[in-house]
């Protein structure tokens, strides 16, 4: 085993910024399907390992030797990270036993019986969304008008969380996410959203209703007679970052991608059944938590032909293990009836994204009223001109102006 070759790819600081929404960097030509296990430096100046392969990534995702805990001195932030994204965190960020713990006390609220309970409230945010933006335009932002606030609309129901507050959360998650936010933006989006939903937890156990808050204060008093606030207030602001999150940023893309593959749209308009699998596949293909899997090695472990060595910061690259040729054929492509579950779009491991049910329910369910009620959409601008989200943790596009 080597010891790890430094990448030709590491001259140029990393993350790299895609050359379209849709393709992988340019310099993960000479990773994906080449070298699954790569040395990189970070923006920080940190060296860091890319997995590439996805049978890699698979196999560091179960890997008991690596840590998803923040506290690590050399956990690979690529950016300038505020003290509190290593100490104010939630279950994503824990390692057995305590993530297991702390994850069992709000699973239930995601499993796919209940999602799909939420079918109805869904369709109709949906609606109301798609009524906004036909008010609006056209051209209109569809990005601002349906993908950001339905699935915002929709993990706020579940928390508990006011309809007045939910532009407050929104603008927070966008400067604790957005690629070009100031560490100091990081840090106000930490403490203030902390500081609201504090309020708020104090509030739903005074004050207990039918909503994810009140049934993980009763999980936790289920357990010992108390609870942490810290702990619930870190698995809300998770939960509500990732529950809108990606799933507007997966909204905005998958449209663009479906409009700029018109034979694709064409066969889902043919088969609406096929909406599943093109789902599955539009999550692979996107690639859009490529920056959101870092890691840390607590023993050395050989991978890959390499030896990352304990203490070694690990980043998992969704985008490039989804596009393995070892693994998908013709993997640059949208394909919608591939259908194929194997991609780690959502992760893997039991780290697995709590609310991928959720998140395909609602792109199921947008993607379809969407192009059912404005058949004639198009893009006002160019897809290569779109404004990107590079560097962000979870990849998108600022706005995406539609007409019909």
């Amino acid at each position: 085993m080597t010891t790890g070759h430094t990448d030709p790819t590491a001259q140029e600081p990393f993350p790299y910024e895609r050359r379209c929404p849709f393709a992988p960097p340019a310099p993960y030509d000479q990773l994906i399907g080449k070298r699954p296990v790569s040395k990189v430096v970070l923006a920080t100046g940190r060296p860091a390992w890319v997995v590439a392969g996805l049978k890699e990534a698979r196999q560091i995702l179960t890997d008991s030797r690596i840590s998803s805990s923040r506290t690590h001195t050399n956990y690979p932030f690529y950016f300038d990270a505020p003290p509190q994204m290593r100490t104010d965190s939630s279950f994503i960020a824990f390692d057995p036993p305590r993530h297991t713990e702390a994850r069992r006390k709000v699973a239930a609220s995601f499993t796919h019986r209940t999602v799909q309970k939420l079918r109805t409230t869904i369709e109709q945010t949906t609606d109301a969304r798609i009524d906004a933006l036909l008010a609006a335009g056209p051209p209109a932002d569809l990005h601002r008008l349906v993908s950001l606030p339905a699935p915002m609309a929709m993990i706020c129901d579940l928390l508990g969380v006011p309809p007045g507050d939910r532009d407050f959360l929104q603008h927070h998650g966008e400067n604790l996410f957005g690629g070009t936010s100031s560490q100091a933006e990081r840090e106000a989006a930490v403490v203030e959203v902390g500081a609201y939903l504090e309020k708020l937890v104090h509030h739903k156990d005074r004050h207990p209703g039918d909503d994810l808050i009140s049934r993980a204060i009763a999980a936790h008093r289920a357990d010992d007679g108390t609870y942490d606030v810290r702990d619930v207030v870190n698995t809300c602001r998770m939960l509500i970052n990732g529950g809108h999150e990606t799933t507007a940023n997966h909204i905005t893309l998958g449209v663009a991608a479906l409009l700029e593959h018109p034979e694709q749209l064409d066969a889902l308009r043919a088969d609406p059944s096929l909406i599943g699998p093109a789902v599955e596949e539009l999550v692979r293909y996107l690639g859009l938590g490529d920056l959101a899997v870092p890691r840390v090695a607590l023993d050395d472990i050989e991978i890959g032909g390499e030896t990352i060595r304990a203490g070694d910061g690990v980043l998992v690259l969704l985008q490039a293990a989804n596009r393995d040729p070892r693994e998908f054929e013709d993997a640059d492509q949208l394909i919608l009836s591939r259908g194929s579950r194997r991609h780690i779009g959502f992760g893997h491991g039991i780290h697995l994204c709590i609310g991928a049910d959720l998140a395909r329910l609602e792109l199921e369910i947008v993607l379809t009223r969407l192009f059912q009620r404005v058949p004639t959409l198009s893009l006002v601008t160019p897809v290569d001109e779109l404004p990107t989200k590079e560097r962000a943790i979870v990849y998108g596009v600022w706005r995406l102006d539609v007409t019909w």
